[in-house]
């Protein structure tokens, strides 16, 4: 039952209630005592509101001679359900409106202290029909249906009173939204807190339905028909992969069928149609998108070539892909029927896959890459910068020689059986390895003999190549060099002794830093390579697992504070090692303490491993303006140590360049000096450098690669 009815039950029960403890408290009075004579007297009417068609009672004395009752709007009442003395009953007509009520007497009019009200229960008797489509006109039938301001459709769509076709009290009449959706409908007076009473039946909105679907299997970019009831309704279709096809673009829509075309990148998936209502009708099986059918040939072939495929439907492929995940160029100009794709220089033998828009996959044969073979080289043995010429098959897929040693060969004239190769100074004794377009690698089956006199290493008597010192080389036939050449291409062009045993040269000032080679010339021309060394003022950082301060942008550069005119600088030519560092520049130590850069927390800052006795903090510095005074206090949470190299150093200390400086762990002590650091990973909580104890001092220097490494 819907709310009004049992709001107004609730009223009638409440009003019979109070009737029973006293009719006085239940009636409107209309005058404050009986009298007891023959002249009529009207107590009391009600109940209030009244409901018209129920009986409306007037209590009262010599109600029996009462000749007609006027209820508004002027309507007369000689027929009552009762008449007494005391109680004078009669049925309220439809017609009646709130106001006044007269009451005819042989002693004159009798009018109401208080106007007549009425309950007004809206409700709900059906819904014809009971089944609509959009557009169709409904019939809602019922009571106090003039009170309605808006019909509530399922989910939520309202039709306001403006849009009834029809409205009075017992019907209203509204053409169905595109949006409405099977379930009850509701009715409300639109009032602030509106009254809103629901059907008791459902309302059945007609969906579009599915008869066929053809073709199934269908090509991507044909037309598939849909055949039903009710496709007009229809705003979009839903296809596989995401595919949302608007009523805009069907190719063309009654009531019984849909055709549209199918996009390229379509997938297999159910067919959705959407009505306005959004309410979704699926079909049961899946439609299924046409693939092609592949034939190739050739099946074994060489980087760079074309296959030619032939078979069905080929107009789908999207891409193809060949061994090693490689993908191929599908040239223009293919058909349905035959299209030609390049295999890719970097395809290895594998199983060829044709892809479609829809992502959907066909597995074509094997392809085997044809290998280059490798019969001869001519001449078997020669000088480095002099021409060896291999012999052989498929010599065209070359695309690297590389001698014994890891050097590469530059290649010039070459055919699919001949190719010429440059012997590359510091190549070694032993096979020759070529490389194909695919990486694929074949090795003679012969050594190829090196020609050289070259000088034979020893050793290097320095750890590093320092720029503007002396590098002492070790070996055997050290006369034969004529020429040394550092890298960057930089000649030295200074040198101090030199022995059939030993070279002494100074590294050039402009030396590449990092790690690199010493190409040597010799005076009969001959050239080879020393091996790797470090070159630059700095050590190299052994680990960088255990740098925790680089400045490189690699998460080892977080901090907090940063006095004294200190930020990362990123200049390669002013560097350690060519990235950025920790510049400072200005003054220092004005205060009790001054931070130069300080981090918090632990990230990036390895100690697993490191040991307190024999470890120590290593960082390069370089100092720029010769510092006399002041403590560069090091931080290692709450410990310290206390970096003063100036200290009885005439006119201050300061470097030519950049280098590395060493800290051990067991000169990091307490505050009060009592106690030395028992673990490096207390420095986790809290790692600094800070100037202090108010010493005001100028500092211009960088200072960067902090990390823990062995003293020795």
């Amino acid at each position: 039952m819907h709310k009004i009815q049992i709001k107004f039950r609730n009223w009638a029960l409440l009003f019979a209630t109070i009737c029973v403890v006293g009719a006085g408290l239940l009636f409107t009075s209309c005058e404050g005592k009986e009298e007891e004579d023959t002249k009529v007297v009207l107590q009391s009417f009600g109940p209030m509101p009244i409901a018209r068609g129920a009986e409306l009672k007037f209590i009262g004395l010599n109600l029996d001679k009462v000749t007609a009752v006027i209820l508004p709007d002027n309507i007369t009442i000689s027929t009552f359900t009762k008449k007494e003395a005391r109680l004078l009953t009669l049925t309220v007509p439809q017609e009646a409106v709130p106001g006044y009520v007269v009451l005819k007497t042989p002693d004159g009019d009798i009018t109401t202290k208080t106007t007549i009200g009425f309950s007004e229960p809206i409700s709900i008797a059906g819904l014809t029909p009971a089944t609509v489509k959009a557009g169709d006109e409904l019939t809602i039938t019922g009571d106090y249906l003039n009170l309605v301001e808006e019909v509530i459709l399922t989910d939520r769509v309202t039709v306001t009173e403006d849009d009834f076709t029809s409205h009075t009290r017992t019907e209203i009449k509204l053409v169905v939204p595109a949006e409405a959706q099977t379930g009850k409908i509701a009715v409300s007076n639109g009032a602030e807190e509106p009254i809103i009473v629901y059907s008791a039946s459902t309302l059945t909105v007609t969906l579009p339905a599915f008869t066929t679907v053809t073709p199934n299997p269908v090509k991507a970019g044909t037309n598939l028909t849909i055949a039903g009831t009710n496709l007009d309704l229809v705003l979009s279709v839903k296809l596989g992969g995401g595919k949302v096809i608007e009523a805009a673009n069907f190719v063309s829509r009654t009531a019984t069928q849909i055709v549209l075309a199918v996009p390229a990148d379509t997938k297999d998936g159910k067919v959705i149609l959407v009505p306005a209502s959004g309410v979704e009708v699926s079909t049961a099986t899946d439609l299924v998108m046409v693939v092609p059918t592949v034939s190739v040939t050739p099946v074994t072939l060489k980087n760079g070539q074309d296959i030619t495929v032939t078979g069905t439907n080929l107009d789908l492929v999207d891409h193809v892909i060949f061994g090693g995940d490689k993908q191929g160029t599908i040239k223009a100009g293919g058909t349905a029927t035959q299209i030609l794709v390049t295999v890719p220089d970097d395809a290895v033998d594998g199983v060829v896959t044709f892809v479609t828009k829809a992502d959907k996959e066909i597995a074509g044969p094997n392809l085997t890459m044809i290998v280059p073979a490798f019969s001869s080289f001519s001449p078997t043995s020669a000088r480095a910068n002099s021409t060896v010429t291999l012999s052989g098959t498929d010599l065209d897929l070359v695309t690297k020689v590389i001698f014994t040693g890891g050097l590469e060969g530059s290649i010039g004239t070459r055919t699919g059986t001949s190719l010429a190769v440059t012997v590359p100074v510091g190549a070694k004794t032993g096979k020759i390895t070529i490389v194909t377009k695919n990486g694929t690698q074949v090795v003679s089956a012969i050594d190829f003999t090196l020609l050289a006199n070259l000088p034979t290493f020893g050793s290097y008597t320095e750890t590093r190549g320092e720029p503007g010192k002396i590098l002492t080389i070790n070996g055997t036939n050290m006369l034969l060099v004529k020429e040394l050449i550092f890298p960057g291409e930089k000649k030295a062009t200074a040198y101090g002794s030199k022995s059939d045993t030993r070279i002494e040269v100074y590294v050039p000032e402009d030396v590449t830093f990092g790690t690199g080679t010493i190409r040597l010339v010799t005076y009969e021309g001959e050239e080879g390579f020393f091996p790797e060394l470090y070159f630059g003022g700095t050590d190299p950082v052994l680990n960088q697992t255990f740098c925790f301060f680089d400045f490189n942008g690699t998460g080892k550069d977080s901090w907090w504070g940063n006095a004294i005119g200190s930020g990362i600088l990123n200049d390669p030519a002013s560097s350690a090692d060519g990235t950025p560092y920790w510049n400072i520049n200005g003054m220092g130590g004005s205060g009790w303490w001054d931070g130069l850069f300080f981090r918090n927390g632990s990230n990036n800052f390895v100690t697993t491993g490191v040991d307190v006795n024999t470890w120590a903090v290593r960082f390069d510095i370089n100092v720029r303006e010769a510092i006399t005074e002041g403590d560069l206090r090091i931080r290692l949470g709450s410990y310290f140590y206390h970096f003063q190299p100036w200290n009885g150093v005439a006119g201050g200390f300061k470097t030519t360049g950049w280098i590395t400086v060493t800290c051990p762990l067991t000169g990091f002590k307490t505050d009060d000096g009592t106690a030395s650091i028992p673990d490096a990973a207390l420095g986790g909580s809290e790692f600094g450098m800070i100037w202090s104890h108010g010493v005001s001092v100028k500092v211009n220097m960088g200072i960067d690669n902090v990390r823990f490494e062995p003293i020795n």
